[in-house]
């Protein structure tokens, strides 16, 4: 049965919208295991809002918008990695945070969780500058970890050489591209994402 993880090459390039998109594709249940950051709209509230499919509640939750092992430290919370197993709803979406390495303790990071899950990556990557250098980087590190990488998703305006150079080096396939969305809504994003990823790119063998 279906279930992916959904990374990104860095921060803030629009993944939880992909993930969004991607939950409502699939007909999916989403979760987040651990979220940083509580002030604003959280990512598990951003998917239910724009996917409309049930979400889990995250194995952490931590109150400061830094790196999870930062806030668990100033809140006194021990995130317990082995504790952090698979649900077994399918189909299935899982967010993490930030890029692979981010660390969730002192000694480990996403990518050690997600080599233990052995679940296939879809790799977010922005289209700006910069983006061929942290994409390989981070096609790298999930080759390295023996992680399936499932494929790359493009978010941004079109950079046809760009997304070809990245595909090509880093001998993965372009799923699609996901442009920025002056209206981001339910309906709007439903439409982007049909529009632009072709329903057999997620389509496991």
């Amino acid at each position: 049965m279906t279930a992916f993880v959904v990374t990104g090459t860095d921060t803030g390039i629009g993944k939880t919208v992909f993930a969004a998109g991607l939950t409502a594709r699939l007909g999916a249940t989403y979760w987040k295991p651990v979220q940083s950051g509580l002030e604003e709209e959280t990512d598990s509230e951003i998917v239910a809002r724009l996917s409309g499919r049930p979400v889990l509640p995250e194995a952490f939750r931590l109150k400061m918008p830094v790196s999870p092992h930062i806030a668990a430290a100033a809140e006194g919370v021990t995130i317990d990695t082995g504790a952090l197993t698979l649900p077994p709803e399918r189909p299935l979406v899982i967010e993490g945070a930030g890029g692979l390495i981010v660390p969730l303790t002192d000694h480990t990071t996403f990518l050690d969780v997600f080599a233990r899950w052995q679940l296939p990556v879809i790799l977010c990557a922005r289209t700006a500058l910069g983006t061929i250098n942290h994409s390989l980087l981070s096609i790298a590190a999930l080759r390295a970890a023996g992680v399936p990488l499932h494929g790359v998703a493009f978010i941004g305006p079109e950079a046809p050489a760009v997304e070809a150079t990245i595909c090509r080096m880093g001998a993965t396939r372009r799923l699609g591209r996901l442009p920025f969305l002056q209206s981001l809504k339910r309906g709007s994003l439903r439409a982007a994402f049909d529009a632009c990823f072709p329903e057999d790119r997620f389509h496991l063998p």
